[in-house]
């Protein structure tokens, strides 16, 4: 069992688990057989301890009892793995029983020197009884893991087919019936999907997972936009070029799903990153350092041959036309000196050998010191000069010129200035791109360097996408969907450099060593952080049934000072709510609906309310951790039109917003058993509610002051923003169908459900 949670070879069973779920799930009863194993060691108990193992041992049949009562149930629904499933299920059974007898008090047999009762005296029968429980509990488990597989191909799949089905639709009327059907589908795989992302062992599957469902994220609302205008436009070849890029990128997405779920060898490892210069640095001092401690079995060459491939990858940085003429020549001279030092590590390893040395001599300590320092300076500049340009060139297109020119130009009707727009959105696509190849090259982590990945490809694929939705909308200057469509994308481009902003802020925590060098805080998707086993007939969590329970008199009582701190909170989040005149605003309604919710869980501290159980508080808690999301998202779209600085403090406190919603969803989630862990959990799901108004609190009025500045600016300005919001109102509706891809929050059950329920108000051509 490859990375088995219990450590002990003893109990190997073959199968490598790769999902938390399954992993999780072992967990108590490894500590359980290791218990009984460990007492086997002395034989001779006293009736106390005697009787405590015969509860373990109890207790294990039972739970294996339960455990295989759902394996089955799994089994029959799922006749292809019956087969497999029920010998699993049957060897489970079987070892369970067989531990039970050998605790069972009643079997045991008296010392004949003293009279006590001894047990396990058939200790090759508990080991082997022990050994196959393990396998065939993680038999059973795995088993269920590939049923959530081919859930997930089965979703991908009736996706795939309405795609087909959508792609080749004539008229609006079909459009909006197979449409309607194609976003009850793609909410399926997104639960599906996000569940097994979070489930994920491995970082780098659960980083590329989350960039396919970014992909899909933005892609869904694409596809709505494109196939519109397509239907409106049918003879106009740009628009066909857009939507058969979107669609195309679609089944890329999808398809990376699969791979990365049923492991599929065509997403090789090579193919997906490519070798970056942190890798490789971080390998060279590796092989510099086993030099110290090989000083007659390792080649100096091979040292000698990672340096040169190391100092080709900088080409990346010093080929560059946007590399200035001081940093190109900073990367050459501390590549220089890097091959001085190793030469001189060569030199001193020679000299070594030579007087045949049992240990690295005092010259070859210093040159492997100075070797380490210089390769580690290079790593500094590169990460300087990377971040640097990243920086720049976010402060640069914080502006969107390119995009405003070009949406200003398509409303004229302007082809030449839309040509000549275009070309500049190129320039700065290349210039992205190249960039985040850069930051690939010094992120620091390979979940990282998986999202440089993506952000690269993104900007690449976008940036076209925009140029010929913008040709579109020039060559039918008064269509209002070709406009829709053309402000979709640019905010698709917008959305992916809000994101790539947050990457370069992991990068410098990485780099600075304030964030955990095999993890990424990044979300590019939903990040769900509940298990993916299936339970017969519906998904969950967890095997278990969570069992409701009240508060006591004691209990309320204690917990009453934190319930008061919450209402108090609430109160204060809807005094600052009314302060806003936009009522009907994002930010505002979410906030309403937290405090709400949070009111309600006050109630539940004083025995009063809606919530009567802790079951039901769990579950607030759940809905609220979502609703705080969507306030996240809500707060990146706001943060958009801010400068640098405020948009500096509105995404700083977003990101603790984020971390604390996902903390209260994941602890909301977690089961637990007994009355001390149930209070326990109640008592980290106020006291989190509270951080997340607390946090809410302190944004409302400074986002309350920035809207009521820009709405100012932009009533004296007019932004084109407000034109198209304008032109759009004066645009009779029957012209273009009423399909609203706006407030999108892109791949989650609200954004698609939106969708849908505006699809009955979509008008024939």
């Amino acid at each position: 069992m490859a990375s088995s949670p219990c450590g002990n070879s003893n109990f190997d069973s073959g199968l490598e688990i790769k999902t938390r779920s399954v992993e999780q799930t072992l967990i108590p009863l490894v500590s359980q057989i290791t218990t009984l194993i460990n007492h086997k060691d002395k034989p001779k108990k006293s009736e106390r301890t005697l009787a405590a193992i015969h509860r373990v041992g109890q207790a294990v049949s039972v739970a294996v009892g339960r455990f295989v009562a759902v394996g089955e149930a799994i089994a029959a629904e799922n006749q292809e793995l019956k087969d497999e499933m029920g010998q699993a299920c049957f060897e489970a059974r079987r070892a369970g029983d067989a531990i039970a007898q050998l605790t069972d008090v009643g079997s045991a047999l008296p010392s004949q020197s003293d009279g006590r009762v001894t047990v396990f005296s058939d200790r090759t029968g508990m080991v082997k009884a022990a050994r196959l429980l393990l396998s065939s509990v993680t038999k059973v488990l795995v088993l269920a893991d590939r049923i959530v597989i081919k859930q997930i191909i089965t979703s991908r799949n009736k996706v795939l087919v309405t795609l087909d089905h959508l792609e080749r639709v004539s008229t609006f009327q079909e459009f909006v019936q197979i449409f309607s059907q194609f976003g009850n589908e793609m909410v399926e795989f997104a639960h599906l999907t996000g569940d097994r992302q979070n489930d994920l062992k491995d970082e780098k599957k659960k980083a590329r997972m989350a960039a396919a469902r970014a992909v899909l994220e933005k892609c869904t609302m694409m596809l709505l936009t494109a196939s519109k205008t397509c239907l409106r436009h049918p003879d106009c070849e740009s628009a066909r070029i857009n939507k058969d890029a979107v669609f195309h990128r679609m089944r890329c997405a999808l398809e990376q799903v699969i791979e990365i779920v049923t492991e599929a060898r065509s997403c090789g490892e090579n193919k997906i990153l490519p070798a970056s210069i942190y890798n490789g640095i971080k390998d060279f001092k590796s092989s510099v350092e086993c030099l110290r401690e090989n000083l007659h079995s390792l080649s100096p060459q091979n040292v000698d041959s990672q340096l040169e491939a190391l100092v080709e990858r900088t080409e990346d940085f010093t080929d560059s036309a946007y590399t200035s003429h001081e940093q190109r020549q900073a990367i050459l001279s501390l590549c220089q000196l890097a091959r001085q030092d190793t030469q001189q590590l060569m030199h001193a390893w020679v000299e070594a050998q030579s007087v045949h040395a049992k240990e690295a001599t005092e010259d070859m300590e210093v040159a492997i010191l100075k070797t380490c320092q210089s390769v580690s300076d290079l790593r500094r500049e590169l990460h300087k000069v990377a971040v640097g340009r990243a920086s720049d060139l976010l402060k640069v297109h914080g502006e969107q010129l390119p995009l405003r020119a070009l949406k200003a130009a398509g409303a004229e009707g302007n082809l030449e200035a839309v040509a000549e727009y275009s070309r500049t959105l190129t320039e700065q696509k290349e210039q992205l791109v190249e960039t985040c190849r850069l930051l690939c090259h010094v992120s620091g982590t390979e979940p990282l360097e998986i999202t440089c990945i993506h952000a690269e490809e993104t900007f690449h694929v976008i940036g076209p996408q925009i140029i010929s939705a913008a040709q579109t909308l020039a060559l039918h200057p008064s269509s209002k969907i070709a406009k829709e469509n053309l402000e979709v994308f640019c905010e698709a481009w917008e959305s992916q450099l809000c994101d790539m902003a947050l990457l370069l802020r992991e990068i410098n925590d990485v780099f600075e060593g304030r964030r955990d060098n095999h993890k990424s805080s990044l979300s590019l998707g939903d990040k769900r952080p509940y298990l993916s086993l299936p339970r017969p007939g519906k998904h969950s969590a967890n095997l278990k049934t969570a069992k409701a329970v009240k508060l006591d008199a004691e209990e309320q009582t204690s917990m009453a000072k934190l319930g008061l701190e919450l209402r108090l909170l609430s109160s204060d989040v809807d005094t600052e709510v009314e302060k806003w005149e936009e009522q009907e605003h994002d930010i505002v309604r979410q906030s309403q609906s937290l405090a709400s919710m949070a009111y309600n869980m006050y109630l539940f501290t004083r025995g009063e309310g809606l919530l009567k159980t802790t079951l039901d508080l769990f579950h607030q808690a759940e809905v609220l951790s979502e609703e705080g999301l969507q306030l996240c998202s809500s707060l990146r779209t706001f943060s958009t039109q801010l400068v640098d600085e405020e948009k500096s403090v509105v995404m700083t406190e977003m990101e603790k917003l984020v971390a604390l919603c996902q903390q209260l969803q994941m602890g909301a989630k977690t089961p637990v058993q007994g009355k001390t862990a149930t209070f326990q959990k109640v008592d980290s799901s106020i006291q989190t509610t509270r951080g997340i108004l607390t946090v809410v609190l302190s944004l409302l009025p400074f986002c309350n002051k920035l809207n009521k500045k820009y709405k100012s600016e932009r009533s004296s300005l007019g932004s084109p923003h407000d034109w198209r919001e304008r032109q759009d109102a004066s645009t009779p509706v029957k012209e273009e169908g009423a399909l609203n891809s706006k407030n999108t929050n892109g791949f989650g059950v609200k954004s698609l459900e939106q969708h849908m329920a505006g699809l009955n108000l979509l008008e024939s051509k």
